[in-house]
């Protein structure tokens, strides 16, 4: 994404260089009613956490280069859990993406990635744990699932997410430049600019890797890819559903002035978020006058005098941590704000800033207790983010 005096922003860079708009007030800043403390460190460039659903309480952080890092009991293992850096092109926006376990892991000895192939190109496989060492992913169990070509070496998206349906959730950008030229984000012939919806428990012996769910919003749609579940993204980084609600909440970055914070409440499907028609709630293409008709809106933006590349987060369902819970934390990768949203209602509205990390941040997750952890991409940290008091 090109900014405004020709200076590259690039999402995923150690430096990023923020093209500033008019400003706007930030909400009330109760600065410091967050705490953000090391939990551990020694990673590179990490981009993802998650855990696996499986009582083990142990994390698991997705580094860029192709490496998966396992903690257990708060510290780091000197071993990956997955290696896979010889398939990846890493660098930029480009790299190992995002994690995701089967929901019947470990009885179901799955997990799904989303990586940036050698050639440039998305690519979303599964792979299988040692039979023998829950701690290791076996390298050679790939089985691919989808290949997405890309134009651009920007805008890639990766998040990979299970449903309360137990659907696998994908997160792609719009293929990347500046301002879609190709379109994508409007376009139903197209994976790029998307959230897709697949079901990978498919019979032994099936002759394709996953299946379209029968109830996918454009299966009878002509032209359109059946996968399709959301549209009309720009670079969705990070998408989360809400462990309560089953609601799934989008970051999607913006161009040069506006980030944004979407949401389909539980069901929703067939959304079209309106890129590159608008820019969060401004109008993008054309710069004035636009039809908003049938675009579902953002529920909260904030302009590039207050960050340049929106973090998604999650819904916070921790009890302990007072204020924060029940509240949708998520940050930005330039300023290092976090803030809260209220996620009641599809209004747009104003998050609260909480805390400036100080750090570079990369993603927002949960461990099975629903504690919160970010990751830092420029300091190579896995931090622990509760409430001041706790």
């Amino acid at each position: 994404m090109q900014g405004r005096a020709g200076r590259l922003i690039t999402l995923l860079s150690v430096v990023m260089v923020a093209a500033c708009a008019p400003s706007a007030s930030p909400a009330t800043s109760p600065t410091g009613s967050v705490k953000v403390a090391v939990a551990t460190s020694g990673f590179d460039s990490p981009l993802d956490v998650t855990n696996a659903g499986d009582g083990s309480g142990r994390l698991f952080v997705v580094e860029r280069a192709g490496r998966i890092r396992l903690v257990k009991g708060g510290a780091l293992v000197g071993r990956p859990f997955l290696d896979i850096s010889g398939r990846i092109a890493s660098g930029g926006e480009r790299g190992l993406l995002g994690l995701a376990f089967h929901p019947d892991y470990p009885t179901d000895p799955r997990f799904f990635v989303d990586y940036t192939d050698s050639d440039g190109n998305t690519v979303v496989s599964q792979f299988t744990v040692s039979s023998s060492d829950p701690d290791l992913g076996d390298p050679k169990s790939e089985i691919v699932l989808m290949h997405i070509a890309q134009p651009f070496a920007n805008h890639n998206g990766g998040a990979v997410v299970f449903g309360p349906d137990r659907m696998l959730y994908i997160a792609t950008g719009d293929g990347g430049s500046e301002g879609d030229p190709q379109g994508n984000g409007q376009r139903l012939d197209t994976y790029l600019g998307k959230i897709l919806r697949i079901d990978v428990d498919v019979a032994a012996g099936a002759s394709t890797a996953y299946q379209v769910p029968a109830d996918n919003p454009f299966t009878t749609t002509a032209g359109a890819k059946p996968e399709i579940w959301l549209y009309g993204l720009r670079n969705p980084w990070r998408i989360r559903f809400d462990n309560e609600s089953g609601d799934l909440w989008i970051g999607d970055v913006g161009q040069n002035a506006w980030e944004e914070i979407d949401v389909a409440r539980a069901g929703q499907k067939g959304l079209d978020y309106g890129w590159n028609t608008m820019e969060a709630t401004h109008c993008f293409n054309p710069s004035s006058g636009c039809d908003q008709t049938g675009l579902t809106l953002p529920v909260a933006e904030y302009d590039h005098s207050l960050g340049c590349a929106v973090i998604g987060g999650v819904v916070v369902r921790d009890p302990s941590q007072g204020s924060l819970n029940g509240g949708y934390l998520f940050g930005d990768a330039c300023s290092d704000n976090l803030w809260l949203l209220d996620p009641a209602g599809d209004q747009l509205r104003q998050a609260v800033l909480v805390a400036n990390m100080g750090r570079t941040l990369s993603s927002i997750g949960e461990a099975e207790d629903g504690s919160v952890y970010a990751t830092s991409l420029g300091n190579g940290e896995l931090l622990r983010i509760s409430a001041a008091a706790n």
